[in-house]
């Protein structure tokens, strides 16, 4: 499509992909989504991004992002059917992380059916020069039937710029109070910092970022870079014929008193927030969505309790290795900004990852990157595998869901 065309598109679920192709030196980008009236959001929660990566409406959803073979992916799911009457035009927008969009080669927005896989609109965006954010496409609402528009409209400003052009509130984080937070508003603003971890920037430290008080959720979510043999794909997911795929996020706690434990579900071991060990396991996960996925809470109000956090995961059935998944991990503080890492390609026979390493330095809490794929010895658990690795020291008996 050339810029300012359109195209009809079914009133069904559809999926957008943001993609470019990868490289040393490239920025990262983010898609997000804004629901409008007249123009503008109704309120802060009509914006979908990776911060708020689900409408209350269902309609829109930020899937999260992918790498295969050289090219990048960051994708949102748009059911048209289950958008609300009210609304006119579902933006679909694009953020530069670390540049601007003309360090972003082949950038280009293309929507599928997501049941059939069919591609219903594509636009390739050139010509970018000091860009920052792009308004990519919209689908708007014409005599009772939706059609997309390439649109191709940039802006300098970033995402801050985009998001106040359309009515959003935007707010950084702020550092905790030391004593009591004030009343919290009906409608706080939106936050749109985010720290990435990368092999050159592993670490960060919690107390800079402000997150130094309340709950912080550690979210595990996955997707299948391709098909297992005798798998079949389901509503856009890879599935087992005959096994769920079930990845199981653990954690490896030892205690400021000397207490060692870990936090997973087998054996029902779900932790608990508000008592030693100030962790708690959430639930057991099968889907790998970026709005749910494995979850586990990190009681930060007792952050003096903790010596050190290992956050690692195992396949516990449905597939030999990760060598088929694509994972993310983010690490969201109650107060301060995301911490987010994607998982390098595994290329070995792993069916363990060590994913982070939280260390208390005496005054603050620091998160490591870890992103290490572990190969376990015949007979030896994934749980022992991991402990040995980094020295724990704990004894293992099996365990069942």
């Amino acid at each position: 499509m050339s810029k300012g065309s359109n195209a009809p598109v079914p009133t069904t679920a559809l999926r957008v992909e943001l993609g470019w192709r990868s490289g040393p030196g490239v920025p990262d980008a983010d898609a997000s989504a804004l629901l409008l009236v007249g123009g503008k959001v109704r309120s802060d929660a009509d914006f979908v991004f990776y911060n708020q990566p689900q409408h209350s409406s269902g309609a829109v959803r930020h899937e999260g992002k992918r790498t295969d073979g050289g090219r990048v992916t960051d994708t949102l799911l748009v059911d048209l059917a289950r958008v609300e009457p009210s609304v006119e035009t579902v933006v679909l927008a694009a953020s530069a992380d670390g540049g601007t969009f003309a360090g972003i080669p082949d950038l280009y927005i293309e929507v599928r059916d997501a049941a059939q896989g069919t591609v219903a609109a594509r636009f390739d965006s050139t010509g970018a020069t000091v860009e920052t954010a792009f308004v990519l496409g919209e689908f708007y609402r014409r005599q009772g039937a939706w059609k997309f528009r390439a649109v191709g409209q940039g802006y300098d400003s970033g995402l801050e710029g985009l998001a106040t052009d359309f009515g959003i509130t935007v707010d950084e984080p702020q550092q905790a109070p030391p004593v009591a937070p004030p009343p919290t508003p009906a409608a706080p603003p939106v936050r749109l910092s985010k720290v990435t971890l990368a092999k050159a920037a592993p670490s960060v430290s919690l107390a800079k970022q402000g997150g130094t008080s309340g709950a912080m959720r550690v979210n595990l979510n996955w997707q299948v870079r391709k098909q297992f043999s005798g798998w079949g794909s389901k509503r856009g997911r890879a599935v087992a014929m005959h096994a769920d795929l079930d990845l199981d996020l653990c954690a490896l706690y030892e205690l400021a008193d000397g207490r060692k434990g870990v936090v997973q579900a087998l054996g029902n071991a779900y932790g608990a927030l508000h008592q030693p060990p100030y962790i708690h396991l959430d639930g057991d996960d099968r889907t790998g969505a970026v709005v749910s996925g494995e979850n586990l809470t990190v009681n930060l109000d007792h952050q003096r309790d903790f010596r050190r956090i290992l956050v690692f995961v195992t396949i516990y059935e449905g597939a030999r290795s990760f060598a088929d998944l694509h994972a993310t991990v983010t690490l969201q503080p109650q107060y301060g900004a995301p911490i987010d890492f994607s998982l390098d390609e595994c290329t070995v026979p792993s069916t363990v990852c060590a994913l982070a390493l939280i260390t208390n330095t005496g005054d603050d809490l620091v998160v490591q990157r870890e992103a290490r794929y572990l190969v376990p010895d015949r007979g030896v658990s994934p749980q022992r595998t991991v402990d040995q690795v980094y020295g724990w020291g704990m004894n293992w008996t099996p365990g069942r869901k």
